[in-house]
């Protein structure tokens, strides 16, 4: 009997959506390599067809996609869920040219919010973003600093959840001493505290706002009270993102009236939904930091408003990935929730 004996080799192929191609084109360059080609073709009713302009039989395919609503260069306007089921297609057309494994990776995660039910016959629609990624052929997915981390367990899948907060502690630690870094709600403390902790030889403190949300209502929230010291102190809000900014503003104005000198705003996403550009830009913040997990178009930059670049962490998370080593090293383990 005759035997055949091959090594093989495994390539890397990263492509990009039409959402933020500038971070999918950051993220390549991290990685030495060129960001793949592929051609995508709308059709007069809206519908895509995405089509690579090279093989990927036999690749590790990653496609990176935040999910987001933008303008495309074409001037066409764009959904989040548009953007989430491009991401789709795109994903079964690797699959179905034979790729070896496909990775979504999502940035920004849509529909993050909707990780429960708060009130009766309401969907659970994160639980049914990642159904939909493991239906269209999706091995494993790679996200940053989800809403809630049950997400996580949402994907039938491997999950790697990567965290900002190695890129904002830097900025922290060249910009500022002894800040307090205060959790705008309940559910943000635990971020907040490990932000403390790691920032401790900078003199940081903790503290807290306890905040209330009316029932039967979005995007409404009612800053109540400051636990934790923060008079004569700079305050740093943190948080997963900012919409529509009325979480964080009315937190700005509490810390502001309990004696704090300045207050800065850090979040991963920016989201910046509705008036939230006119919010930040009228209220009492002084500084705003966030990651390029988003676009920023030109109508929501203000000067108070500073962007970090994500793509460093991304390029080494797909690099662990794809050499199937640990991603959770990275971050010291601390990346999980």
């Amino acid at each position: 009997m005759t035997e055949i004996e091959k090594v093989t080799t495994k390539r890397l192929a990263l492509y990009s959506g039409r959402t933020h191609p500038e971070l999918a084109e950051e993220v390549a360059a991290q990685l030495s390599m060129e960001l793949g080609q592929v051609k995508i073709v709308e059709f007069a009713n809206g519908e895509i067809k995405p089509r690579f302009a090279e093989s990927v039989r036999g690749s590790d395919v990653f496609i990176i996609q935040s999910h987001y609503g933008t303008t495309h260069e074409d001037g066409s306007l764009h959904s989040v869920n548009d953007s989430i089921m491009e991401q789709l297609i795109m994903i079964d057309a690797a699959y179905r040219a034979s790729a070896k494994r496909i990775t979504a990776v999502c940035p920004y995660y849509g529909y993050a919010r909707q990780d429960r039910k708060s009130e009766g016959r309401e969907p659970i629609t994160a639980r049914l973003v990642a159904d939909l990624f493991k239906a269209a052929g999706a091995k494993r997915m790679i996200s940053i600093d989800l809403h809630a981390g049950q997400i996580q367990g949402f994907f039938d899948g491997p999950v790697d959840h990567l965290t900002a907060l190695p890129v904002l502690e830097e900025y922290l630690r060249h910009n500022c001493t002894e800040p307090v870094i205060v959790s705008p709600d309940a559910g943000r403390i635990k971020v907040a505290e490990r932000m403390a902790q790691h920032l401790g030889d900078c003199g940081a403190d903790l503290a807290f706002c306890y905040k209330r949300r009316p029932k039967g209502t979005a995007n409404v929230a009612e800053a109540i009270e400051v636990i934790g010291d923060v008079d004569g102190r700079l305050c740093v809000l943190t948080d997963d993102m900012i919409d529509t900014g009325g979480t964080i503003v009315g937190a700005a104005e509490l810390l502001m009236d309990r004696g704090a000198t300045e207050v800065w705003a850090m979040a991963t996403h920016g989201v910046l939904s509705g008036s939230a550009v006119d919010r930040l830009k009228n209220s009492r913040i002084e500084r705003i930091v966030l990651t390029n997990t988003l676009p920023l178009p030109p109508e929501k930059q203000l000067p108070k408003i500073e962007v970090l670049s994500i793509a460093p962490l991304i390029a080494e998370a797909l690099n662990a990935v794809f050499d199937d080593t640990s991603v959770s090293e990275i971050f010291d383990g601390e990346n999980l929730a």
